[in-house]
């Protein structure tokens, strides 16, 4: 950092301006989690609208509320909101509304999970038919993906009447789009299969339908890996050609993460979130290809890797997840001479998948202003998750059907 004013508060304090003309308060961004606060039939719950309230009235200049599903037929979990026919738009436009505190935005994550359908309540679809280590799923029809353009494009439309300030495309983490950029996945010899530049057109063509809908003042974000850590699923340099194809599109904000959750896949956040940050590297040489803002997520776990990550020009923003789960004001003390870091909790042998149910009840621990009395273990935590889920399916069945 060689900036005059090189101490981390004055550089995460700066303002972010997006092409669109959208102007960010600062640097710190709550990133996409899947909160599963939705209450079963894809609408928004009072416990989700403090939650977001919450890391507004905490500083964030962004929070982007994960996994918001422009169709129930392809939802990644039943607690999801889904942004399309019949959604129930004052409680969307109330939570705009709260998310949106002191200056703050809220964007919902436009998504559809693809292979990772949650099968309960799905029949899951992905861009090839799949049947991996248990995971299996029909492919999508050519009819299948020309519908895509239009669906996003409604959901963005319907999150600009909400109220919100932006949304984000999720091609991230396994998801559908992501599925398609991965030739571990996209085995498809049609126009939207083979090289990087075929397996991304689906989103170019997204992009453009949903730019076309919302119009050039709205913000339009997008989440992608900078590598699948799979073999054979997509590397690193064809994440960075991934940017340059982004580069000339009307995209506003890159959000650089990685990692699937496909069974058996490695999650970046496994990993010691005081370790550093994990797709650092990446991010710099996105940034030689793009002049489009950066926002990197994943493994922040102090204010000194956040200011060092945007004072040397890495990122231009800093996604945090797990440390705003843990600390909602976050954003306000890395904004203030006190600084102070979150303290990340240490778990003996938790069962898989027990540590993110951790922090996914943490999150409605939260929302109900009762997070001192938060005492789970992550093994509670998980049974208390499924046993939710389940009872969300049966709401989510009855609403909407299977599939």
């Amino acid at each position: 950092m060689n900036s005059s004013d090189d101490d981390p508060n004055a550089i995460l304090g700066r303002p972010l301006e997006l092409p669109c003309g959208v102007r960010l308060k600062n640097r710190l961004i709550k990133a996409a989690m899947s909160d599963s606060l939705g209450d079963g039939a894809g609408n928004p719950t009072e416990a989700q609208m403090r939650l977001y309230e919450r890391w507004a009235e905490g500083g964030a200049a962004l929070s982007i509320i994960g996994e918001v599903q422009g169709s129930p037929r392809y939802p990644e979990k039943p607690g999801n909101l889904v942004l399309g026919p019949g959604a129930d738009m004052p409680a969307l436009r109330a939570l705009a509304k709260r998310g949106s505190a002191g200056g703050a935005q809220v964007w919902p994550q436009l998504g559809h999970a693809g292979a990772l359908a949650h099968a309960p309540i799905s029949e899951p679809r992905g861009p090839s038919p799949l049947d991996v280590g248990g995971l299996r799923c029909e492919g999508m029809s050519p009819e299948d993906i020309r519908a895509l353009p239009d669906a996003f494009a409604r959901s963005a439309g319907l999150a600009q009447e909400a109220g919100f300030g932006g949304v984000q495309l999720h091609a991230g983490h396994g998801f559908l789009f992501s599925q398609f950029l991965s030739p571990l996945f996209n085995r498809r010899t049609d126009a939207y299969g083979g090289p990087i530049e075929r397996r991304f057109r689906i989103i170019g063509e997204v992009i453009e339908a949903v730019r076309q809908a919302v119009g050039p003042s709205f913000p339009v974000g997008i989440k992608i890996n900078a590598t699948d850590r799979l073999v054979g699923g997509l590397t690193e340099a064809e994440a960075l050609e991934v940017v340059d194809l982004l580069d000339r599109t009307s995209i506003d904000l890159i959000d650089v993460s990685g990692g699937t959750y496909f069974p058996g896949a490695a999650s970046s956040s496994d990993g010691a979130s005081r370790s550093g940050p994990y797709f650092i590297d990446f991010a710099r040489r996105a940034r030689a290809v793009t002049s489009v803002p950066i926002m990197l997520t994943g493994g922040f776990g102090t204010r000194e890797q956040a200011a060092a990550a945007v004072g040397d020009g890495a990122a231009d923003a800093v996604g945090l997840a797990r440390a705003m789960a843990l600390d909602p004001s976050l954003a306000s003390g890395w904004l203030s001479d006190g600084g102070g870091d979150p303290a990340f909790p240490v778990f003996g042998a938790p069962p898989p998948g027990g540590v993110t149910a951790w922090y996914s009840m943490r999150l409605t621990a939260l929302g109900e202003d009762a997070e001192t009395r938060f005492d789970m273990s992550p093994a509670e935590a998980l049974d208390a998750y499924e046993a939710r889920d389940a009872e969300r399916c049966e709401s989510w069945l009855e609403r909407f059907g299977r599939g």
